[in-house]
Parts: structure tokens; C-alpha cells; sequence
């Protein structure tokens, strides 16, 4: 069975917490493809050129436990946005999609552009200011930070995200949205599955 469901949004929306609940509870393979981007901006954090990183990118640079830091965060959008990086990266990707036996992908341009054929599309979203609290939250536990510059490193990112040339943020035409800001973890994932059900 061939089933695809993408998930996009911007960042700290809920989308990978949903898509990794949606995988295991159908059981399908499960794809961050913002690890690709962060594995290829970790390298160019090290001083290797981004295409060529992309380009020669090997399945163990995912399993890098650096790859959550907010710098490699901050690389990965700033790599997203050269094209060479992203035409590196789309056969791996619509690889996986079409692989037998379901799979779930999220990121920022998988139902706009990688698997624009998936059986479901759904576009997950939230305020920057509730994606920002989240994100403090998180960094918060990891060290001192404050909340104005993780507001303002979302504002920054969403508006490279959106406004690149190369496969902006957006939503598919025929994706649903749900938006999450004033949503529970469990609410979401509910909703979801909810949409995934109807279209199986």
C-alpha cells in the first residue's frame, strides 16, 4: 500500500509532534525533512560548502544529536533558501513519500512541492507569539535565553521561510488547516488522525 501524508507548517507549530503520533499510530515510516536541512546547515556551520553537503548528505548525519540546537535551526533556514540545496535534497524526499507501506513527511513545501500527489495534506499552524512561548519553553531547559529574542528569531524565520523564491512556506491549495494556538498536544493529534481517517 502506497499512502502519503504531508504535513507542513511553520516552525514550533506541532507539526513534527503530530506527524511522529500519526506514524506510530498507523504505522507508517516517518520523515522530519527538516533534519536534511539541519544536517546540511550543520556542515556549513563547520565550514563545508551547503551544496556540496547536500549533495553527498549520508542517512547517518541525521542521527547527529546536535542537530535541535536554535544555530543549527537558524543554518538549516538560511540553507533551505539556495536552490542547488533543495533540487540535492527533493529525490531523497519523494523517494520516501511513494515507499510501500504509508508514510508521513513534514516540513515546509512537502505538499506543495514534494509530494504535491498525497493522498492527505495538512498544513499546521499557530501565532508566532504561542510558537515562541513554546519555543522559550523548550530552550529554557536547555539554558538562559529571553523571550524577545526567541520571538523575534520566529518573526525572522517565518519571514525567510515564506518569502524565499524557491518553495515558500504555504499551504497546499487543497490542504486543511489546523491551527494549533489554542490546541493541546492530544487535541491536535485527534484532529489530525481525525482528517487522515476520512481520506482512507
Amino acid at each position: 500500500m502506497i499512502f502519503t501524508i504531508a504535513i507542513d507548517g511553520p516552525a514550533a507549530a506541532g507539526k513534527g509532534t503530530i506527524s511522529k503520533a500519526i506514524a506510530a499510530q498507523l504505522g507508517f515510516a516517518h520523515l522530519d525533512t527538516g533534519l536534511l536541512y539541519r544536517a546540511v546547515g550543520a556542515q556549513m556551520l563547520q565550514g563545508v560548502d551547503p551544496v556540496k553537503a547536500a549533495q553527498s548528505l549520508a542517512p547517518s548525519a541525521l542521527r547527529d544529536t546536535n542537530l535541535r540546537t536554535a544555530e543549527v535551526a537558524n543554518a538549516a533556514s538560511k540553507v533551505a533558501a539556495i536552490p542547488e540545496v533543495r533540487t540535492a535534497l527533493v529525490a531523497f524526499q519523494k523517494s520516501f513519500a511513494r515507499r510501500e507501506g504509508g508514510a508521513v513527511l513534514d516540513g515546509r513545501d512537502i505538499g506543495t512541492v514534494i509530494c504535491p500527489e498525497a493522498e492527505v495534506k495538512l498544513y499546521i499552524t499557530a501565532s508566532a507569539e504561542i510558537r515562541a512561548e513554546r519555543r522559550f519553553k523548550e530552550l529554557s531547559e536547555k539554558g538562559s535565553t529571553d523571550f524577545a529574542t526567541v520571538l523575534a528569531d520566529v518573526q525572522a524565520r517565518d519571514a525567510r521561510d515564506m518569502g524565499r523564491a524557491d518553495s515558500p512556506l504555504r499551504p497546499a491549495a487543497d490542504a486543511v488547516t489546523i491551527d494549533t494556538s489554542d490546541m493541546s498536544i492530544d487535541a491536535a493529534i485527534a484532529a489530525a488522525l481525525a482528517e487522515v481517517e476520512t481520506r482512507r
